[in-house]
């Protein structure tokens, strides 16, 4: 597949995670608030707007591709740090949300990795950023 259609399909699959989840976040800002409080985070309510603003707006500079690197590594670093706090020794002694949980942080830290490749690679042509670096023709 030549490299620039490659990268429009990984920003597609990255923000089709990003801009749901921001959306939901904003519109169950306190179902969000309550599952932060129950993590023990100070201010719950404002790291849920918090939260469901940076995933939205972020998972949208991902889609279009612009500011691709600044928005890949803070997505980059924001989805370790969730990974961290939201699912690092969470289940307790049910064996099956201590293995969901693990499985979550774990998606967490590859999402990550694709968010550093994709900082690394840029948006391609077919991207805001490419438009405006004015890329030329597409390579394999």
């Amino acid at each position: 597949m030549p490299r620039n259609a490659l990268l429009l399909f990984s920003r597609l699959l990255l923000a089709a995670l990003f801009v749901p989840s921001g959306f939901h976040v904003l519109t169950d800002i306190a179902g969000t608030a309550g599952y932060f409080a129950g993590l023990g985070l100070p201010l719950p309510t404002l790291v849920a707007w918090a939260t469901g603003l940076f995933e939205l707006i972020a998972g949208l500079l991902i889609l279009v591709g612009l500011k691709i690197p600044i928005a890949a590594l803070l997505l980059a670093a924001f989805c370790i740090a969730a990974g961290f706090i939201g699912h690092y020794g969470q289940g307790g002694d049910d064996p099956t949300l201590t293995f969901m949980h693990s499985q979550m942080l774990m998606k967490d830290i590859a999402l990550s990795g694709g968010f550093l490749a994709l900082a690394m690679a840029g948006g391609g042509a077919y991207s805001f950023d490419g438009r405006l670096l004015r890329i030329g023709p597409e390579t394999t």
